[in-house]
Parts: C-alpha cells; sequence; structure tokens
C-alpha cells in the first residue's frame, strides 16, 4: 500500500522528494488529483505526494496587479479572493471548483479567455519549485517583466508533474472589465461559421473568447447548428459597438451567458460524466485548418475558433484512438487527452510527438535522472 504524504511547507514537500528519491521508491505527485482522467496512466507509486495542504496566499496587493500563492490552493478560491478587488488571473480551467494553482499550471490548462488573455506562460510571473534531490529552487519574481533568460519555472507548465513539484506561483492579475456580454449565432454550414469567425478575427473587435461548436456539441447546449459564440468584455460603450459590429447575433442574458461559459469550460468533465468509458481527443491545429478537423469530427466537438484547437468527444476509447490515428495519418497534432484512467496502459495516447520530444526526455533526465516521479503522466511517453 502506498504512504500518503501531504507537506504543511515548501521545505516539508523538498524533504519528502528527497527522502522518498534517495530511497529509491516511486512517487505519485498532485494536489488534489482532480484530472487523473487527463494525461497518462499513473504508474503504480510507493509513496503519493500531495500539495493539497500548501494552500496559503504569500503576497497580494491589488495596486501592483500581482499576487502569490502556494500550489495547493484551489483556483477557486484564487479566483473569488481576487474578484474581490475587482481583479482575476483569466485562466478559467476545467475542473475549477476542485483544481488547484499547481495542477492547473502542471496540466497547462486553459479555457476560453485564452483569446484575449493568453495561457499561463503568459501569466506566471514567477515560480518556487522543489526537485527530488530536495532543492527549492525559485524562478522569476514578483513584477511583470523580469529579466531575460532561462526561466525554469515555465519548464514545468504541462509537464504533469513530472519534472518537479510546484510549490508556489506568482501571477499577473488582471482588471475584472466593467459588463460582460456575450453574442452567439447558430450556422447551418460550417463555411458560413468560419467566414462570420474570419470576419471578426479582421475586425477591430477583440473579444475575451471566441468558440465555435459543432452541431453535436452545440446540442449539448441547447443550440442547433455550428454555434458561434463571441464573449467581450468593457465598458458600455465598447459593448454597443459589438452589437454594432455584429448583427442578427443574439445577446444571451448574464444568467444564462455564465452557466453557458462554465459548461464550455467544463465541456470534457462533463462528457466523461455522461460516458464513463468515454475519451476526449485534443487537436492543435492552425486556423485554416480548422474546418478540416471539425468536418472529420465524429462527436461533439468544441474550438477555440481563434486559435485552432479543437477537442472532439468519443463514446469509447476504440473510436478515439482509431480517430487519432486518423489524425496523425493527416499530420494533425492530436492526442488523447481525457481517457478512463484504468484504459490508458492499452492506448496510443499520444501517437506522433514532435520533433522537441528529445528535449523533452533530456529535461526528465535532468531533473529526475531515476525516472521516479510521476511516471507515465505525460500521455505514457515520460
Amino acid at each position: 500500500m502506498s504512504e500518503l504524504l501531504e507537506p504543511c511547507d515548501a521545505r516539508e514537500l523538498a524533504e519528502a522528494l528527497r527522502e522518498a528519491a534517495a530511497r529509491g521508491r516511486s512517487i505519485s505527485l498532485g494536489g488534489n488529483f482532480s484530472k487523473q482522467a487527463m494525461g497518462g496512466p499513473t504508474a503504480p507509486a510507493e509513496v503519493i505526494i500531495s500539495t493539497r495542504r500548501l494552500r496559503r496566499v504569500l503576497s497580494y496587493d491589488p495596486r501592483d496587479l500581482t499576487v502569490s500563492v502556494e500550489a495547493g490552493l484551489r483556483f477557486a478560491e484564487l479566483s473569488r479572493l481576487l474578484a474581490g478587488y475587482g481583479q482575476m488571473v483569466p485562466l478559467d480551467p476545467c475542473f475549477g471548483e476542485h483544481t488547484t494553482v499547481g495542477g492547473a499550471l502542471a496540466a497547462n490548462l486553459s479555457g476560453p479567455r485564452r483569446r484575449l488573455y493568453g495561457a499561463p506562460r503568459d501569466m506566471l510571473i514567477g515560480m518556487k519549485l522543489a526537485t527530488v534531490e530536495g532543492k527549492i529552487i525559485e524562478s522569476g519574481g514578483m513584477v511583470v517583466k523580469n529579466v531575460a533568460g532561462l526561466d525554469v519555472g515555465r519548464l514545468l507548465i504541462g509537464s504533469f508533474g513530472t519534472l518537479a513539484a510546484i510549490v508556489s506561483a506568482n501571477f499577473r492579475s488582471f482588471p475584472i472589465p466593467p459588463a460582460w456580454r456575450t453574442y452567439w449565432r447558430s450556422f447551418p454550414e460550417l463555411s458560413a461559421a468560419l467566414e462570420a469567425r474570419d470576419r471578426i478575427l479582421k475586425s477591430p473587435l477583440q473579444p475575451a473568447a471566441l468558440d465555435l461548436l459543432n452541431p453535436a456539441g452545440a446540442a449539448r447546449l441547447g443550440h442547433q447548428g455550428y454555434l458561434l459564440a463571441l464573449e467581450a468584455g468593457g465598458s458600455l460603450t465598447v459593448l454597443e459597438r459589438y452589437s454594432r459590429e455584429l448583427p442578427g447575433w443574439e445577446v444571451m442574458p448574464p444568467e444564462q451567458a455564465e452557466q453557458f461559459w462554465s459548461r464550455v469550460r467544463e465541456f470534457a468533465p462533463e462528457h466523461l460524466a455522461a460516458f464513463p468509458e468515454g475519451c476526449v481527443v485534443r487537436v492543435s491545429s492552425t486556423l485554416a485548418g480548422l474546418a478540416s478537423v471539425l468536418a472529420a469530427a465524429e462527436g461533439p466537438a468544441l474550438a477555440r475558433a481563434g486559435s485552432g484547437t479543437v477537442w472532439v468527444c468519443f463514446p469509447d476509447c476504440e473510436s478515439a484512438q482509431k480517430w487519432t490515428r486518423f489524425a496523425s495519418s493527416r499530420a494533425w497534432q492530436a492526442v488523447i487527452e481525457f481517457a478512463p484512467p484504468e484504459r490508458k496502459l492499452q492506448m496510443d495516447l499520444w501517437p506522433a510527438p514532435g520533433d522537441d520530444f528529445g528535449l523533452m526526455q533530456k529535461l526528465k533526465q535532468m531533473f529526475d535522472p531515476h525516472h521516479l516521479l510521476n511516471r507515465g503522466r505525460l500521455y505514457g511517453r515520460i
């Protein structure tokens, strides 16, 4: 039976990692472990280390638009704290009520507002991490602009805890706009939806979110056809310009819009709840390639229409695996991002890693030379 450790501070966390590694014991590292359906299969480990007790707010001055928190703080708690001062860290990740700050970074989570505010790497300005050698390393700082050079902390974003443990993170915060408004329109054909998307991207409008659902995905949210949804924030004057620039578009009532974007953020987890044997494939496409990916989607699909990332849902693992191989044959960058944990060992989750995979392996060897930390968690390959 695995030993569970819940360190209370950075030194205890670093010591727990060092002691386990010194004894050659395999380690499962996480926060609330809310994202076990994501990434690769979690190999059995002799020691489980959770950061859930590291949940302090270390520094926050609203005037500086920066905040520093420990990795075990739930992201929802951070959002509520900042909202009290009219600010936000607009990652809006899935599993929002359960994921920790460290977990959101380790899984590289971001939501619809990535269109305007960017990804975790764009909001993170500093990080403290603990290594299997028991060292505590600080990277970056508490200012938005920092000295150029290698930012070690950013290497941990998207690493699924395979390199080191995130102890704390420093973020740039953003003012919450005076008002939000959601515009939407359904189209009978994909080409018409993408033409509308292109007009928006070429216009002076700068929406916070711009998402597109295929008919199966739209039906899950109570709509028909290809649904293009736009979220904008700003003054009433700014929002009225959107109304003028988007003739024929509907405006969602505020409460309905809040629920709509919540379901968009939780698109993949909601599918897994409905289909316990289901999978979700993520395809990283270009704006031009989005049409081909959505046209080939066999089930409910959601696209970040302003960036090209697409999530396609499948009711079972076999169909997801078959479709992912097809995607790879088209040179699409596809991974099975969500799958039942007990099925992952039999699946090829990442059929075609990119040219930088060799560098990833070297980083793993540098941080964790004996491969004790979260073995196989990076889509079964690291």
